[in-house]
């Protein structure tokens, strides 16, 4: 008789047991009803960024997309603060109360000169400008996570505060410099982005600082061929000045990088310019090494017009810093990218990507590189971009995700990415962020050691630097685009 009540009890306790171990996980189930969710308002999210790629509106004139996210969120119950920072088209969307405060970020502005229909060949849409880098899903996609968590915050099953932070001019403009400077980041415990990619992967790579500014000469016009004595060539400085930077490559690091353009250099050749004007961007790993160089550009720009006999001013038109990683953010995100997967293509969409790939001249990844989640990476400090999320990184710990949204091998800012994001293809990809976007920050809502441990590290990478915008104290740029 003991024995069989010694065994019936060893039952009893192994069926607890079991009972204990099956029990369901409520995050797990939060995140089963978000993928849901997500992958059911499909059409209207895809709908939302068909339209801004077709609205294709540069940094700071991004009315009437900045205005279509903006609505989405209050029509979801967000209460939104618009035309925050100095920047009519950047905005706060807020829902829930205490803490954690959790920030995804979203950008929507186009690149000029890009126009592209969604053919796999190259045709104009007869635009000014195209989505070339992707921003109209990424901001949708940040809309659609941030509309899940508010979600369910409102359905109780856990408490905090989400916004979703419009960014605007991220192609020049340092919108989210502003926006930093401002304070309006102050209150966030970690921030989540996401950027359109050829592949998917936690991004573990940093970016290179940034200072840009348009130099500006002023000379003496005069007829170029009765009285050119007469006149100083605004147009001969700018010249003067690119060659004096160009020789200066040899003696800066070898990890800088320096781009600039001529965006005005005069209106006739008979005419000696009496205005010039000449864009430059100065990059490096490191934000110190970039004020350097930056000054010694602006030496050689003061030594072009001492030599033409013109003037010179100059206006920063933006400046970013290296993006700080967080590897314990990156943890909790790759979980979750695996989790949703990569993106698969219909045999249809493999077409159209053979005829994209085959517009390339160098060699291209195999096209199922889509469907692949990349393994997550140790941290490496440079990187060959530069991002106003830097900023925004060296204020509150940060996470960012890069999505297939184009055909593996296509690079950014060119016609074959706008090609890309005007299809389904672009659209997959942007469900993949939305979903994983929207997977981790369920995880810091209901795991608040983990956002802890995140700032640590922040702490620890951030060291004794205490942020200062390298634009300095200017306004922001609204008009750099013009």
């Amino acid at each position: 008789m003991r024995k069989v009540l010694l065994i019936a009890g060893m039952f009893s306790f192994s069926f607890i047991h079991a009972q204990k171990k099956v029990a369901p996980n409520p995050v797990d189930n939060f995140k089963t009803e978000a993928l849901s969710d997500i992958q059911s308002d499909y059409e209207k999210y895809k709908k939302i960024a068909l339209t801004i790629w077709d609205y294709a509106e540069v940094g700071y004139k991004e009315v009437k997309s900045s205005a279509l996210h903006q609505q989405t969120l209050k029509d979801a119950g967000f209460t939104v603060l618009a035309g925050v920072a100095g920047i009519p088209t950047a905005f706060v969307a807020t829902y829930g109360s205490g803490k954690p405060v959790i920030g995804i970020l979203a950008e929507f502005d186009a690149l000029p000169g890009l126009s592209q229909t969604n053919s796999p060949e190259k045709q104009s849409a007869g635009k000014d400008a195209g989505h070339g880098c992707g921003h109209h899903l990424f901001g949708t996609a940040s809309v659609a996570a941030g509309i899940e968590i508010k979600k369910l915050i409102e359905e109780k099953k856990f408490t905090g505060t989400v916004k979703v932070f419009g960014c605007p001019a991220e192609e020049g403009g340092s919108g989210k410099v502003y926006m930093v400077r401002e304070g309006l980041f102050n209150d966030v415990d970690a921030a989540i982005i996401w950027h359109p990619c050829d592949t998917t992967a936690v991004k573990m790579t940093s970016a290179l600082a940034n200072k840009s500014a348009k130099f500006r000469f002023h000379g003496i016009a005069a007829h170029a061929a009765s009285a050119p004595e007469r006149g100083r060539s605004a147009l001969d400085a700018v010249e003067a000045m690119d060659y004096m930077v160009n020789m200066m490559r040899e003696h800066i690091p070898q990890e800088s990088r320096v781009h600039y353009v001529i965006t005005n250099g005069g209106k006739a050749p008979n005419v000696v310019p009496d205005f010039a004007e000449v864009y430059y961007y100065v990059r490096h790993p490191k934000k110190d090494e970039v004020v350097d160089i930056f000054d010694r550009v602006v030496k050689a720009a003061q030594g072009a017009a001492l030599g033409t006999g013109t003037t010179m001013d100059y206006e920063v038109i933006g400046g970013t810093h290296d993006v700080l990683l967080n590897r314990t953010l990156g943890e909790v995100m790759q979980k979750n990218v695996e989790r949703v997967g990569g993106v698969t293509y219909t045999a249809e969409e493999v077409e159209f990507a053979k005829k994209i790939q085959s517009s390339f001249n160098y060699k291209v990844p195999p096209i199922t590189d889509a469907a692949t989640v990349k393994p997550l990476k140790q941290i490496m400090e440079s990187g060959g971009g530069s991002s106003d999320v830097g900023d925004v990184s060296y204020t509150v710990p940060t996470i960012e995700l890069n999505v297939a949204t184009w055909v593996p091998g296509t690079a950014g800012h060119s016609w074959q990415a706008v090609a890309c994001g005007g299809t389904e293809i672009g659209t997959k990809g942007m469900i993949v962020a939305a979903k994983t976007m929207a997977l981790t920050a369920i995880d810091l809502f209901n795991n608040p050691a983990v956002i802890e441990k995140a700032k640590q590290e922040f702490t620890i990478s951030k060291g004794d630097y205490q942020y200062k915008a390298l634009l300095g104290d200017r306004k922001p740029a609204l008009n750099y685009r013009d």
